[in-house]
């Protein structure tokens, strides 16, 4: 138990729960056939809408963390009302440039400090930490400051990754997600049954953005350092590889996926020098096996058959009335 409290392992369970719902985040506007990579952008607008609130105006954490994924999606509704039209690569090329535009721009604004980048931001496992040490919940737990706060972080996290699962799967199984699984499908067979096919792709983009700006607010106040770099292309590739790694069709597979591929890279630092080829190697083997990801609707039904239980037939007895 000592081990799994190691101040390493908990720093990569905070990312994993970070990527996860980064993973996420391409998901839900894949739900209704939006391949947007402005993810990154968004995360941005985030991280540093908390950390200038948090840091510099004394706004408590937790509605650091909302304001950061508010901005976003307000950000997100701006560029979606002229883009969210585009189909295909272009919608996808219009929100990489946006990424690339708020990246050069943060580089430049004062108020996110540039190039030297942004410090000072309260660290989220030093406010969980003062919090349960003025409850006594860190002298219940035997633990010291650093790893109760630690630990509390991942905690939090889980929970906050747990609760946007639950609310994405009933959205899913629900009218709104029938219809947005029908845009998908065919936008055009969709606006002809009566859809409102540019109000559910902006409903996926505008959740996709707040939960992508939250998901930046989380990583600021988990590393408290952020520069502009944080946001580049690499970090739009990282976002989809989550998705498309671990299956983009269903809604574990952006899990599992953002999941493995924070732990592995992590797991090959004893080989440093091979670990990009071995992590490149992989992807190549798993898209020429699976193009699907590792989970797909087939790999889904699979499971669950072996996990269900087969409903078995019925007697009624009785005569007719």
């Amino acid at each position: 138990m000592e081990e799994l409290l190691n101040g390493y392992f908990l720093q990569v369970f905070t990312f994993v729960c970070i990527n996860i719902i980064l993973a996420l985040t391409i998901y839900m506007t894949l739900c209704t056939g939006i391949l947007s990579l402005g993810n990154a952008g968004l995360m941005s607008f985030g991280a540093y809408t908390s950390a200038i609130l948090t840091a510099d105006y004394g706004f408590p954490m937790p509605l650091g963390i909302f304001c950061g994924g508010l901005m976003a999606a307000f950000v997100a509704m701006i560029i979606g009302l002229p883009t969210i039209r585009l189909r295909g690569l272009y919608l996808a090329i219009a929100t990489l440039g946006f990424g690339e535009v708020v990246r050069v721009i943060a580089l430049n604004l004062t108020i996110t400090h540039g190039a030297l980048g942004f410090s000072g931001i309260p660290s989220m496992a030093s406010t969980l930490s003062d919090y349960a040490s003025d409850w006594g919940l860190l002298d219940a737990l035997e633990m010291d400051s650093q790893t109760g706060g630690q630990f509390l972080m991942c905690i939090v996290l889980l929970l906050i990754v747990i609760a946007i699962v639950t609310f994405w799967y009933r959205l899913e199984h629900s009218r709104v997600g029938r219809a947005m699984a029908a845009v998908k499908a065919d936008e055009y067979a969709a606006s002809l049954t009566g859809i409102n096919v540019v109000y559910y792709k902006m409903m996926a983009f505008l959740f996709s953005a707040f939960f992508a700006g939250v998901a930046g607010a989380l990583y600021a106040h988990a590393t408290f350092f952020i520069t502009p770099t944080d946001f580049d292309w690499h970090k739009v590739v990282d976002i989809l590889l989550y998705t498309v790694f671990g299956g983009s069709n269903v809604l574990w597979g952006s899990v599992l996926g953002a999941a493995i591929l924070t732990i592995v890279p992590e797991s090959l630092r004893a080989l440093s020098e091979y670990r990009d080829m071995i992590y490149g190697i992989m992807l190549v083997v798993l898209m020429g096996f699976r193009p699907d990801g590792i989970l797909s609707y087939d790999a889904m039904k699979w499971i669950s058959s072996k996990f269900s239980r087969k409903a078995k037939p019925v007697k009624v007895e009785g005569g007719d009335d």
